[in-house]
């Protein structure tokens, strides 16, 4: 599920390029009141096609991108207030990843590092069904307006990265990240360097943070993480590098197997459904990118073997990896 807040700006977007946003409301099954109500839970996906129709009707490849090029940080509510004032921007990104589920369930923000940089891989639940381009360009406009505003302390990206070709105009992607940013890239996300991340902010004021951390712990949804989501973020992460198995996933999460897999089945989720979903929106992601070898989109999913990987996608897809690019090659 979704904030109703992710849709701000999206009635404006939509009358600027010709679209009638409750028209377009009503097609995908969401009510229009949802644009009133920035606390209305409303499901993902339907998100996600709402962003996809609007595009292709409104002929703008950038609608999702000029949506959250409108928003303010005040816009993803109280949060907002404790991301502003932490002493780092490290220390925001941590933050921003543990509340997380209360601004959005569908969102997975992961941070790691890696020797002179630190990196957040922005990845979104879905069932590999359905194109993300605007719903990802939305989040990841968000998240530089709000973590990294102009009148704010924290330092922008060195990169923004998009595992999607880029668009005929690059004009809007330089106006809202700047003049670095990667398309065709492995995952969703940001780069920053280590020292710019652990750089102290002159506006922070932790005791702000303290009381906008005690505000906060009373919300609905501010406690509402589920192992499923951690599962998720594991599975995202580890994927290209050992398959994400039920025991590696398990001990990054410093749980046995069968505590991890008892709590999912009470959370009514199987890890082989999780990692199954994630490894087809994987795939599709991958593929996208005519730059990858089908060989590096196997290791990308966590195959050893091509081969391996090709059986598994014809079962899923029903057609071979190399006929599905075809047929999807602009």
């Amino acid at each position: 599920m979704s904030r109703g807040a992710i849709l701000t700006g999206y009635a404006q977007v939509a009358a600027q390029h010709g679209v009638d946003p409750r028209a377009m409301l009503r097609r995908v099954g969401l009510d229009s009141r949802v644009l009133d109500d920035r606390e209305r839970r409303v499901p993902a996906r339907q998100i996600y096609e709402l962003l996809e129709l609007s595009a292709q009707a409104s002929g703008c490849e950038t609608f999702g991108l000029q949506m959250g090029a409108l928003r303010q940080p005040a816009d993803v509510g109280p949060v907002a207030l404790l991301l502003a004032h932490q002493v780092t921007l490290r220390d925001a990104l941590m933050t921003a990843a543990r509340y997380q589920p209360m601004l959005n369930e569908a969102m997975l923000f992961v941070v790691d590092d890696e020797e002179d940089f630190t990196s957040v891989r922005v990845e979104l639940a879905s069932d590999g069904q359905l194109p993300l381009r605007q719903s990802y360009e939305l989040l990841a406009a968000i998240s530089v307006q709000t973590l990294c505003s102009p009148a704010g302390p924290h330092r922008r990206p060195r990169m923004v990265c998009f595992t999607h070709s880029p668009p005929a105009d690059l004009s809007h992607h330089k106006r809202v990240f700047g003049p670095n940013v990667k398309f065709a890239s492995a995952f969703n996300g940001f780069v920053w360097n280590r020292a710019d991340a652990d750089c102290v902010s002159p506006a922070a004021d932790p005791r702000l943070v303290e009381y906008a951390e005690g505000f906060i712990k009373n919300l609905p949804y501010a406690n509402s993480a589920a192992l499923a989501a951690e599962v998720q973020k594991t599975i995202h992460v580890m994927l290209p590098l050992n398959g994400a198995s039920t025991k590696t996933v398990a001990a990054r999460l410093g749980l046995s197997e069968r505590t991890m897999q008892r709590r999912l089945l009470q959370e009514e989720v199987e890890f082989s459904v999780l990692l199954n979903d994630i490894r087809r929106e994987h795939a599709l992601r991958h593929l996208s990118n005519g730059r990858l070898p089908l060989s590096e989109v196997a290791s990308l999913l966590g195959y050893t073997r091509e081969t391996s990987f090709s059986r598994w996608f014809a079962h899923e897809f029903g057609t071979p990896p190399s006929n599905w690019r075809a047929s999807h090659d602009r």
